[in-house]
């Protein structure tokens, strides 16, 4: 290998997904591995990588499949479609804008869940703490 590409297992440790998971985003498109080796072996690159930690960041936010698929459309054009007009390149940054604000939103309410998450984890030490104490002798 000459360096600049990775068999799937380095991407899985780096990435930490599993095989079987970054075989099912390639199945529905979402990241096609740049190249393959005389052996058949699919190899990835450092943009490859990138756009496989997009996908793992935006699972736990809730986003779909779909939603991966469109923002990543989104960011690949703006990234490398360098004749993109005025409208089209204000229409992609108003796409990703709202995929920003509905991340947002998102890791605003997963705060709220934690909050109650740790506040419950506490209680319950508390009340093991207090049945402990008055259960010695």
């Amino acid at each position: 290998m000459d360096g600049k590409h990775m068999q799937i297992g380095e991407v899985a440790a780096r990435t930490e997904l599993s095989l079987r998971t970054i075989r099912h985003y390639e199945e529905t498109g979402l990241v096609i591995p740049s190249a393959r080796s005389q052996g058949g072996f699919r190899l990835y690159t450092e943009a490859d990588v990138a756009r496989l930690m997009v996908i793992r960041r935006m699972k736990p936010l809730g986003f779909t499949l779909d939603q991966m698929r469109d923002l990543l459309d989104a960011t690949d054009r703006l990234d490398h479609d360098t004749g993109l007009d005025a409208d089209e390149r204000a229409a992609l940054l108003e796409r990703v804008r709202t995929y920003q604000q509905a991340a947002v939103e998102q890791v605003a309410k997963l705060r709220v869940q934690l909050a109650r998450a740790e506040d419950f984890a506490a209680t319950l030490g508390a009340r093991l703490e207090q049945n402990t104490a008055t259960a010695r002798p």
